[in-house]
């Protein structure tokens, strides 16, 4: 497909591929050729093949994924290339990152702790980005606050509201958050769900307390009995969260529960963790290539929503200088 001079150009380094080729499907849009080097030192570069000055470029990367490069190596990467991209004088760099790395560590919560969050950010100023577009990151009033350079941020909540209907039928229903930070994230889902449904749906909060990598808290507050119960997490790392509060909530009467989380890390011993009986179903996003579990109880749970559709449309609006607050449900909630 012939790019014109004043389309953008997409770009997308070869582990981020099969996700970027989606969204570039989706915008009918080509990514365009780029090189890729590793030196025998265990150095690299990246630059593009296709002259970029003057152009609007779209680096379309993800942070998380199978294979041999960890996080720190695919953060490096995507830096490097676009400082790469800026020095060939591409017009505008925005890196599109479907799930944002180090986003959890955005508050000192132990003596001398590191703020990874604001560090990453200032990684990504010091290379000249312009943009940065992710997804549900861990807190979003961190994320916005952390970046000089523009933020947008998307949610999947009405991915989740769309697969969640039909499985849900007529039965009752409260959306549960698995502990008191993410009250506002499952009220957002909350409300799109019940416009979806178009009947009120409950809510509910976990207790959970965390420290040194120990959980502990066992209560739930709301009522979940007679209900299906849909527990919502921005991300799944070892399950563990998931795994206690779905015994918490079949523990109080309800019917089924579901459990619903953008990025799926699926760290560790995960797949045993999640084939717990007291969980019903689990859906994630591909933010994060889906886990090559064997064949069991873990697998047999596990859906899949794509994203391409939702970042294809943000891409295309901030080209366009449209709006991406169109893209969120009207659904208005209560600050």
């Amino acid at each position: 497909m012939a790019v014109a001079p004043t389309d953008p150009l997409l770009f997308a380094h070869q582990a981020s591929r099969p996700w970027a080729q989606a969204v570039a499907h989706s915008l009918q849009w080509p990514l365009s050729p780029h090189e890729e080097r590793d030196f025998e030192d265990g150095e690299h570069k990246s630059r593009p093949l296709v002259n970029v000055r003057g152009r609007d470029v779209f680096v379309l990367h993800a942070l998380h994924g199978p294979g041999p490069l960890s996080v720190n190596d695919r953060l490096c990467r995507l830096l490097f290339f676009i400082g790469a991209l800026k020095d060939a004088s591409a017009a505008s760099v925005t890196a599109v990152l479907p799930c944002l790395a180090y986003a959890r560590k955005d508050r000192k919560t132990k003596a001398r702790d590191p703020v990874t969050t604001r560090y990453v950010a200032t990684l990504f100023e010091a290379v000249g980005t312009d943009r940065v577009v992710t997804m549900d990151v861990h807190n979003l009033a961190a994320y916005q606050n952390a970046f000089r350079c523009r933020s947008e941020h998307l949610e999947a909540c009405r991915l989740f509201a769309a697969h969640f209907v039909p499985l849900i039928g007529g039965d009752p229903v409260a959306v549960v958050s698995p502990d008191a930070g993410g009250i506002k994230r499952a009220e957002r889902f909350r409300e799109v769900l019940a416009a979806a449904l178009g009947r009120p749906v409950g809510a509910a909060f976990a207790e959970k307390y965390r420290s040194q990598g120990v959980l502990s808290g066992d209560l739930i507050v709301g009522d979940v009995a007679g209900r299906q119960a849909i527990i919502l997490d921005d991300l799944i790392a070892t399950g563990g969260t998931l795994a206690r509060t779905a015994r918490a909530c079949r523990g109080l009467g309800a019917t089924r529960v579901h459990a619903a989380a953008t990025h799926g890390l699926f760290a560790g011993d995960a797949a045993r963790v999640l084939a717990d009986e007291a969980l019903s179903s689990l859906v994630v996003t591909d933010s994060v290539p889906p886990p090559a579990w064997p064949a069991g109880p873990a697998r047999d749970k596990l859906s899949v929503v794509p994203t391409d559709a939702l970042f294809a449309e943000a891409i295309r609006r901030i080209h366009g200088g449209g709006s991406l607050v169109e893209l969120l449900d009207p659904v208005s909630v209560a600050e």
